[in-house]
């Protein structure tokens, strides 16, 4: 455990310097050489220990002898031998193992890194000097190092006796001035706290004895070892070390370092070309070296750095300062980041292949002759991090030269803090800005479920002069590591910019499955300005669905692009809180210690009570760092009580490793304490569960997309496509597959009207493994190869198609030019048939020009017919518009029977798409097309358009009557969305939930109302309701099967899952932060009361199935009152002038506030036999009604609550087989089932009028049952179907 125990600031204090030895001959010869450097002390925690209280020191509390002798020496002098030298290591003086040294300081390398220049002895003194140093073990972890080189005067007497700081000899006998180096080792990059730690020490040691320097500096590691590190978030950790007020500032979360130096160091040295260009060679990985006269810088600048390109994570060696005896690390023939003095910099020049950065004068220059191995960064990334860069004011003095001189130091010290902290979060949203620009576009790349990136795809996406650039990061091990959180879907900075910033034309791609073409407002913005292409943010309100908004906003209306970058710099606020620790005891006593911890544990409890309850994140800190504080204060039930608070405060930070050893490690008497408390005890007992169930490993790796080299199988063909990116819908593969092998599959059967003479051959497009039960199909990876090439060019040519203004002005700003026809004659001239996703127009040639064709909802007739040419009649396209008096007539050639097939696929998928008002089928019609496209080019032969027709899905099925949409579902129907875009199959909608939108200055926050989804296997999306575009394609809560959801103050989602857990995610960040573990069973079922109570307006009714019903206080996350109904499986509740109804499957009850049943309806006894009983209900408060459906009769039940002996009554469902849910809107009642239509089992939706008792509509909308119903302010029903369907449809409320 002890691993994993939290580390407190300190790791080790090492006292570097010359040997006395050494010292004294200097001294006699009166010359001034440089020497070599010598481990002189080292302090390391713990200093005290509970076995060790009162006792001699032990391993880890040298004696004075053993800290006053060279550990190098030492070691020499064995290999010499000296008399006395057993007796010495039996006594423990020379034993070096004696000396407790964390395993991953090197104390062999450290003189060196503390005195880089060497030690250089002097005959007067020298001003002191810090820098820094960066330690990395083989495993990347990494730690940090703060050195401070100064001189003490030394004297030797007489009898050579050393004296220093003390009584001298004799005032005329000559001096010299040695330097020693004290370095502070931490796990944690805080230079700038721990150089003012070290400036508060040289403070004392310039006044302090000989005798009592080895002391000092002991107490002052002591010290040092008893701060806490602060938690991941807003609060900061600050402590007295006179005479400076030190303050530790925290990490941005869990995955981010704390950022403690001045981040703006290289915005002072270089331009932003150089400093982008600097960024550029980090990125792909070349050999890096930095240069300065102040060896402070060379840290400082690459640590920046780092910071700068995160998250990227550097992944090769990385040392930013090399002493004069580590120059041939130069000569490494891999990737590397080193530091180097400025006096190298000629030698460096002389190495091939090394990036030089002369931090000095600002320079980048390379060691080659040939500098063209480093890329150019992304043009318009570039273009707007200097526009970034301009709005940074990086001078502090210009900031407060309109202040007042302060008198007090550390107010002095505090408002420069102040600044630079808030400098510091502007520079990295900047650099985060501009990584996000760089590779926003990587998802649209990668295939989650098989974890595939197309690296080939996305650099064909890029633009030509940026190619360079991305080929060569795309190699990197960086780039590499940064795709498998990608692939993980990590919510981390990028992510989280990444969703915040993304545009509306961008979010409709995740609700676009059509493939990829530049728009036309993508191709109007190539001659627009840049301030011209944001548009306004959308309102906050549900939209008005017309006919128009079928396939999506027009994009005239707004982007959510939050660019919260006003006049060219990054507006960022946070508010920060600082926890000042108690002075430090006398630290060497263990009594001492403890009284401390109990005294930081006593300041964090009243911290905590003084914290309101709605501050939550706040709170969090607070438990957090107590459950540290109880951790290394030997209090393991107290710290898994601190750690259990976090589940309902933050689970951001929830240090679950920790936790895990803290369970492992209690004592027989710690469990049974522990397991007195029932909120321990569901923590030990999760994290025993988790434990024994464990998962296999997660596949971390990242594939890269090849073409296969096998013949493939149908499993094995449709994975191939997923992984190519060409398309993800398993139905769309398997016809795709069909068409490939359609034509030897009949050669093979023969005398079915298939050619069957076709002769054997070695390069066979396909074949039949006849040895097998029936006959298999397989593809051979030539043809495979042939077909994405003809894809992907396809795909290149729609690319390079460029539209006159005159054109793009006819056509929608979304719509995209997918196929274009060679130059034919045509009955409107010559020209080129082009078609979008809405129409078909042509170019006519010569001075381009635009003549529509029809629209493809406007068509009437498509046919093949001749045209006379010569002597010959040439195959001609003849297409009908409704709106036209005449036909268009196009002589297409060799490509009408292919043009014939798409256009009337595009004609099928837009009548499909208008009656079902579901804009997919137009997608999938598209897909089809392009698909199409490529197998006629592919195989370039007799029955390429039978197999093409394979494709045509949508021309098929619009004749069959199933298909059909009801003249009333048509009118109610407004609109459908597809939760499942980004699955490989249709999941089931278990739970719907609409959250309203509301009015905000607030920059970081999001005004549009929102439809939250939850998914099979714990996956939530969430929709943009504004545009019905997808904002958050999945957020995974838990693992298990999502019941019910509850929107909470529009800042909180409450998430009931069959794992008995309620998860609550916050609206903004979009993360699963908290979570209510007090239910045992799964919860079903959630109401929410507002109360006049000022303290507490709000409380949360949960329901499991068990029975169990808690009232929690919303802002305190507080079980206020808990009680067990008695029942079968309790389903749902509903909140009702102050009293309780709940659902069960074989009774609806009336509860009183203190749980008490007042009024109970019972399954009726001729249902009582049925296998289901009750499947929802709802309470009609001002008709004293409950209406009632159960999962296998086909009726609704009526119940008067005044009397409950009357006779219920009866409300028939005509083609029903049971009820799933019911929801009131209005005046109506929704009632979502399975059920038939046209003789096919349906999702039916029944709406009910309250008042007259009768079924108004039938709504047949879902190819499968309806689960789930929700209202949108009573304008709109949106029903959720389960996954053979998977589809949310959008209804008019009348």
């Amino acid at each position: 455990m002890a691993e994993n125990l939290p580390a407190g600031l300190l790791e080790a204090c090492v006292v570097i310097g010359a040997d006395s030895d050494k010292l004294k001959q200097v001294y006699q010869e009166r010359e001034f050489p440089v020497v070599d450097a010598e481990v002189l002390q080292v302090h390391a925690p713990p200093f005290v220990v509970k076995e060790a209280a009162g006792a001699a020191p032990g391993p880890n509390t040298l004696s004075r002898v053993q800290r006053r002798r060279s550990f190098i020496k030492r070691k020499r002098e064995r290999h010499r031998g000296p008399p006395g030298e057993e007796d010495d290591v039996k006594n423990g003086e020379g034993d070096t193992n004696n000396i407790s040294v964390p395993t991953d300081i090197d104390l062999v390398a450290l003189p060196q890194l503390c005195f880089p220049g060497g030690l250089q002895i002097s005959n007067d003194s020298r001003e002191d000097c810090f820098h820094f140093l960066v330690f990395t073990d083989v495993f990347g972890n990494q730690t940090h190092g703060v050195v401070v080189q100064y001189y003490r005067p030394v004297q030797f007497s007489k009898d050579s006796t050393l004296q220093q700081n003390g009584d001298w000899p004799s005032s005329k006998s000559p001096r010299l001035y040695s330097p020693f180096g004290i370095c502070v080792i931490s796990k944690y990059p805080y230079y700038n706290a721990l150089r003012d730690c070290l400036s508060c020490l040289l403070v004392q040691l310039r006044t302090c004895r000989t005798m009592d320097f080895e002391e000092q500096v002991k107490e002052f590691a002591s010290r040092l070892a008893l701060v806490p590190i602060p938690p991941p978030g807003q609060l900061h950790v600050a402590f007295g070390l006179r005479p400076l007020q030190i303050v530790l500032p925290s990490r941005e979360d869990k995955d981010s370092p704390a950022v403690d130096l001045d981040l703006h160091l290289p915005f002072l040295c270089f331009k932003p070309r150089q400093l982008l260009q600097i960024v550029t060679c980090i990125m792909t990985e070349q050999r890096v070296v930095f240069f300065s006269s102040d060896w402070a810088l060379l840290t400082l600048m690459a640590e920046c750095f780092m910071l700068y390109i995160r998250p990227l994570l550097w992944q090769h060696p990385y040392v930013p300062i090399l002493s004069s005896q580590m120059l041939d690390f130069l000569m490494a023939p891999t990737a590397f980041l080193m530091g180097c003095h400025l006096h190298n910099f000629e030698a460096a020049t002389e190495m091939e292949d090394l990036v030089l950065i002369n931090i000095d004068d600002g320079t980048v220059s390379y060691s080659g002759s040939d500098d063209d191995n480093i890329p150019e960064m992304p043009l318009e990334a570039t273009e707007c991090f200097i526009k970034r860069r301009e709005g940074l004011r990086v001078h502090y003095d210009l900031e407060v030269c309109r202040l007042g001189a302060s008198t007090d130091l550390n107010e002095l010290r505090s408002q420069r803090r102040q600044w630079q902290e808030k400098l510091n979060r502007e520079i990295q949203a900047i650099m985060l800005e501009l990584i996000v620009n760089i590779f926003r576009e990587v998802h649209d790349h990668l295939n989650y479920e098989h974890r595939v990136f197309n690296s080939e795809e996305f650099l064909r996406s890029r633009e030509p002069k940026d190619q360079q650039f991305y080929k060569q990061v795309l190699d990197t091990h960086i780039f590499h590591s940064f795709l498998k959180d990608r692939l993980n879907r990590k919510m981390d900075s990028f992510t989280r910019m990444e969703l915040t910033t993304r545009s509306e034309a961008q979010r409709m791609k995740l609700s676009n499955d059509s493939p990829r073409r530049p728009t036309m407002q993508e191709m109007a913005r190539k001659h627009s300005l840049p301030e011209h292409r944001m548009s306004k943010r959308l309102g906050p309100s549900l939209p008005s669905l017309g006919p128009e908004n079928l396939l999506g906003p027009p994009y005239t209306q707004a982007t959510l692009q939050k660019l919260i970058l006003e006049s060219g710099s990054l507006k960022v606020s946070r508010t920060i809180k600082t926890f000042k620790l108690p002075e430090f005891p006398p630290p060497l006593a263990y009594q001492y210690v403890q009284n401390y911890y109990a005294e930081l544990i006593g300041l964090l409890g009243k911290a905590i009570a003084s914290v309101p309850p709605e501050n939550s994140t706040l709170l969090a800190r607070y438990y957090y760092l107590r459950g540290f504080m109880n951790t290394v204060g030997g209090k393991p039930v107290d710290a898994l009580a601190d750690f259990q608070t976090l589940c309902k405060t933050d689970m951001d930070i929830f240090p679950g490793e920790l936790v895990k050893e803290l369970a492992n490690a209690l004592s027989q008497r710690e469990r049974e304490q522990a397991e007195r408390q029932p909120e321990i005890r569901r923590l030990l007992s999760k994290v025993k569960k988790e434990q024994d169930g464990e998962r296999g490993r997660r596949d971390d790796g990242v594939k890269k997309f090849q073409l296969p080299t096998t013949h493939m199988r149908l499993e094995d063909f449709v994975k191939r496509v997923q992984e190519s990116g060409i398309v993800r819908d398993i139905g769309t593969i398997n016809r795709l597959f069909e068409a490939l092998t359609v034509e030897s599959f009949k050669g093979c059967l023969g005398g079915q009207g298939a050619d069957t003479t076709m002769a054997p051959s070695s390069k066979s497009v396909f074949y039949i493994d006849s040895c097998l039960d029936g006959q298999l199909k397989q593809v051979d990876p030539e043809v495979f190869r042939l077909f994405y090439t003809f894809w992907k060019e396809t795909e290149a040519e729609a690319q390079d198609v460029h539209l006159p203004a005159s054109v793009i002005q006819h056509l929608d700003t979304n719509e995209c030019v997918y196929k274009l026809s060679c130059s034919i004659k045509t009955s409107q001239g010559v020209g080129k048939i082009a078609m979008t996703q809405k129409r078909l127009f042509l170019l006519t040639e010569g001075r381009l020009g635009y003549v529509e064709i029809t629209k493809f909802r406007d068509l009437e007739e498509v046919k093949i017919s001749s045209a006379p040419f010569l002597l010959l009649r040439i195959p001609s396209l003849k297409i009908k518009c409704q709106l036209k008096k005449e036909m268009f007539e196009a002589n297409l050639k060799s490509e009408c029977d292919l043009w014939n097939l798409m256009v009337k696929e595009m004609w099928a998928g837009r009548k499909m798409a208008d009656d079902h008002k579901d804009p997919q089928y137009m997608q999938q019609a598209l897909t089809n097309v392009l698909l199409m496209d490529a197998l006629v080019g592919c195989l370039q032969s007799q029955k390429a358009i039978f197999a093409a027709s394979k494709l045509a899905y949508f021309d098929r099925m619009k004749l069959e009557v199933p298909m059909m949409v009801p003249k009333t579902t048509s009118e109610t129907l407004k609109h459908k969305i597809n939760p499942s875009l980004d699955q490989i199959s249709p999941q089931g909608v278990d739970v719907l939930l609409y959250t309203p939108g509301q009015l905000s200055s607030d920059p970081d926050g999001d005004g549009n109302p929102k439809l939250w989804c939850a998914l099979n296997d714990g996956k939530v999306v969430v929709f943009d309701a504004a545009s019905w575009s997808m904002q958050q394609n999945c957020i995974q809560v838990g693992v298990s099967q999502l019941n019910c959801m509850l929107g909470m103050d529009l800042h909180q989602v409450w998430i009931g899952s069959q794992d008995s857990t309620i998860y609550i995610i916050n609206a903004r960040s979009m993360s699963c932060h908290k979570q209510l573990t007090e239910h045992h069973s799964e919860v079903t079922d959630f109401a929410l009361e507002e109360r006049s109570d000022k303290y507490s307006p709000m409380q949360a009714y949960s329901c499991s199935i068990d029975g169990m019903i808690i009232i929690w206080d919303v802002s305190t996350l507080q079980v206020k009152k808990q009680f067990r109904l008695t029942c079968d499986r309790l389903q749902s509740i509903q909140l009702s002038s102050g009293t309780l109804w709940c659902c069960a499957r074989d009774c609806v009850v009336e509860l009183r506030k203190n749980g008490v049943v007042h009024r109970r309806v019972s399954l009726p006894e001729q249902l009582q036999s049925k296998p289901a009983g009750f499947s929802g209900f709802t309470f009609l408060t001002e008709k004293d009604q409950v209406w009632t459906g159960c999962a296998d009769v086909a009726e609704l039940c009526i119940w008067d609550t005044r009397d409950l002996s009357k006779p219920y009554q009866r409300i028939p469902l005509a083609d029903c087989k049971g009820v799933t849910c019911m929801i009131r809107v209005k005046n109506q009642i929704w009632v979502g089932c399975q059920g038939l239509s046209y003789g096919k089992v349906r999702g039916k939706i029944y709406v009910v009028d309250m008042e007259r008792l009768s079924v108004e509509k039938e709504l047949v909308a879902h190819t499968d049952s309806v689960q789930a119903l929700c209202s949108a302010e009573d304008r709109y029903v949106l029903s959720g179907s389960a996954s053979e369907d998977g589809k949310i449809a959008i209804w008019k409320v009348e």
